[in-house]
């Protein structure tokens, strides 16, 4: 194959471009957000997990408390109605006034214990509030770091993108210079290695795979025409020529 010298080294700046823009791509998906960001999502779904464990609890509590609240209501007024009676005196049978006697410490004896329920619902419930607030504000302060990151990332990733959109338009001009059959060469060669379709000989030396010529290779670069397209013995690479190949 044969091309212009000045269409070779308006390869190298194709290549160039493409090595930019390999470099803009990887910085996008590496950027320390990405990681910042994951982590910081993990730790949101672990505390949102505790969170409605902590508000799930809270919520038992209170259905708890309810219902021995109610308990001791019923057995309050069940104990006040048979004071009532014992007071009024309509209970005359002495077998019947002991048996409302014994109800009414009974009962006494039930309200206690119901009260102490509600007692210890109460502090389990109050607990379990303080935590649920305890989690709320730890997972906002999470989420927020969590928005910030993001926030911080879109804007990279939007100057990174501008940029490479910039790089892609300059690529496009310089690409459409280039004769399509030494284009379609490089393309192919870049595919194949890692992204470097063409490399400069500097100094004797390939840039593309960096081990210097031998002398029989020299002597061949030396005797090509000056529009034969050369190939790197060690790497395959296209390898141009420039006034710095010490030749």
């Amino acid at each position: 194959m044969n091309a212009a010298p000045a269409d070779q080294i308006r390869l190298l700046d194709v290549q160039a471009l493409d090595v930019r823009l390999s470099q803009l791509a990887h910085k996008r998906t590496s950027l320390p957000e990405h990681t910042e960001i994951e982590s910081l999502n993990k730790d949101l779904t672990q505390l949102r997990d505790l969170l409605v464990a902590a508000q799930t609890e809270e919520s038992d509590c209170a259905r708890e408390q309810t219902k021995a609240e109610q308990d001791v209501d019923q057995v309050r007024q069940r104990a006040a109605r048979d004071q009532q009676r014992l007071d009024s005196g309509a209970v005359t049978s002495p077998k019947d006034l002991e048996n409302l006697q014994k109800e009414i410490v009974s009962l006494a004896k039930r309200q206690g214990d119901l009260e102490d329920v509600v007692l210890e619902v109460m502090e389990r419930r109050e607990s379990a509030t303080e935590r649920v607030a305890e989690l709320t504000g730890r997972t906002d302060a999470v989420q927020a770091k969590a928005d910030d990151a993001t926030a911080r990332r879109d804007t990279a990733e939007a100057q990174l993108d501008a940029e490479s959109a910039s790089v892609s338009k300059e690529r496009a001009v310089v690409a459409g210079s280039v004769p399509a059959d030494l284009l379609k060469l490089y393309e192919k060669l870049r595919g194949q290695q890692g992204g470097v379709g063409a490399a400069r000989l500097y100094q004797r030396r390939c840039e593309g795979c960096h081990i210097e010529l031998n002398i029989t290779e020299v002597n061949e670069v030396r005797a090509a025409a000056a529009d034969a397209v050369l190939r790197c013995e060690n790497c395959r690479r296209i390898l141009v020529r420039t006034s710095e190949s010490g030749l």
